[in-house]
């Protein structure tokens, strides 16, 4: 039993840290939502960096600006490029470094090396990856000549940060109608999984999801949420949605440097698997296919929802890799955290630059908090 005194003692403890976090996270993540709802560098009779600057209250109208003004083409282009980066750059990772593990995992001599050399990239920053990589990326030069160099080929002909071909195009307007079809199927997926698991308490969960879903589609409330766009006509001529090409080196790039992060984790999963349940298997007749298969990867589970969403974290926030390896300006490679800075530094629309902020935090939170959520539920109980 602990006794009141260690209670206080344990507050005591605790409480210039969490003085501290109210500070310099809750508060200012309060005060940027309340300047993101103002007109801050967005009223010309209002210079922004006055002393005595007036900052009046616009409600929603930033918001609603980044999603349907066509002078904000970049934020949607930046949405578009954010889901593009998270889907394969997650998938590369989690792929690349389930191999990794799974080839260190044969007990190959030198382990310890090889273990060292993929994991030495996570120790660079960004900034460097995006540096060595716009080199090695370069059009005229690095691996575009590889092939040539070798094998006295045609050289590569990819533009690559430069190139301006979309691919998997697609309408903005058509975007509630693509993410209900992907929850759906997400959904399903989901359902025969626990329904031959027999996990009814989640299939429950996943049923009552898909109706909201249905019912969000059926009634028309996707309109009220998503806003149509001012002059699609214009956004499509100036800005066609889909995955940049260009994005294809960045995402080789952070892949490149993550992916020993994920062959570490998964690395540690594997070992900590009792040798006892792979040998029970080989003598039940399983091959050593199958005792990865179904002994191995469901013991992994948990490691693949963590890496994830360490991953997840880290595309959404994407900042100085993009930065390093296309700049700023680059329309085909824009993302939130560039805009943050573009809007707020070089334009000094604070207003806008907070609402970009406040956006991202919202994908963010809604990728966190459910598994902190999960997590600490499972502690509980």
């Amino acid at each position: 039993m602990r006794s009141s005194r260690d209670r206080i003692t344990a507050i005591v403890m605790l409480l210039p840290s969490l003085i501290l976090l109210a500070i310099f996270v809750y508060v200012f993540i309060a005060q940027a939502i309340s300047q993101s709802m103002t007109d801050w560098g967005n009223n010309p009779a209002q210079p922004p960096l006055a002393a005595n600057v007036v900052k009046s209250y616009v409600g929603l109208q930033n918001y609603q600006n980044l999603m349907t003004d066509v002078l904000d083409f970049n934020f949607r282009n930046s949405l578009t490029n954010t889901f593009f980066f998270t889907l394969f750059f997650v998938a590369g990772c989690l792929g690349v470094g389930l191999l990794l593990a799974l080839l260190l995992d044969q007990r190959v001599k030198g382990e310890g090396l090889f273990r060292t050399i993929f994991l030495f990239p996570m120790a660079l920053s960004f900034v460097v990856t995006g540096t060595i990589w716009r080199w090695m990326l370069q059009p005229n030069g690095g691996i575009n000549i590889l092939p040539q160099v070798l094998f006295g080929w045609d050289p590569i002909q990819f533009s690559w940060m430069n190139s301006r071909e979309v691919w998997l195009p697609f309408n903005w307007p058509d975007v509630p109608r693509i993410l209900t079809f992907i929850g759906l199927a997400i959904l399903a997926f989901l359902a025969v999984y626990f329904t031959t698991q027999r996990r009814w308490k989640p299939l429950r969960y996943v049923i009552g999801a898909a109706a909201v879903i249905l019912l969000v589609f059926a009634a028309g409330l996707w309109d009220y949420i998503w806003l149509p766009l001012d002059t699609p006509e214009a956004e499509n001529a100036i800005a066609p949605k889909g995955f940049n090409a260009a994005l294809l080196g960045i995402i080789i790039a952070a892949v490149w440097q993550m992916s020993g992060y994920t062959m570490a984790m998964f690395l540690a999963g594997i070992r900590g698997i009792p040798e006892e349940l792979r040998e029970a298997a080989r003598v039940d007749g399983c091959t050593e296919i199958g005792v990865y298969w179904h002994v191995v990867m469901p013991q992994l589970n948990p490691i693949i929802l963590s890496a994830m969403i360490v991953l997840g974290h880290i595309s959404l926030k994407i900042f100085d890799l993009v930065f390093a390896m296309a700049g700023p300006d680059n329309a085909q490679t824009v993302v939130p955290g560039l805009l943050v800075y573009t809007e707020g530094f070089r334009a000094n629309s604070f207003a806008s630059a907070a609402a970009i902020a406040v956006v991202m935090l919202f994908f963010v939170a809604v990728l966190i908090v459910p598994y902190l959520w999960s997590q600490l539920r499972e502690r509980r109980t």
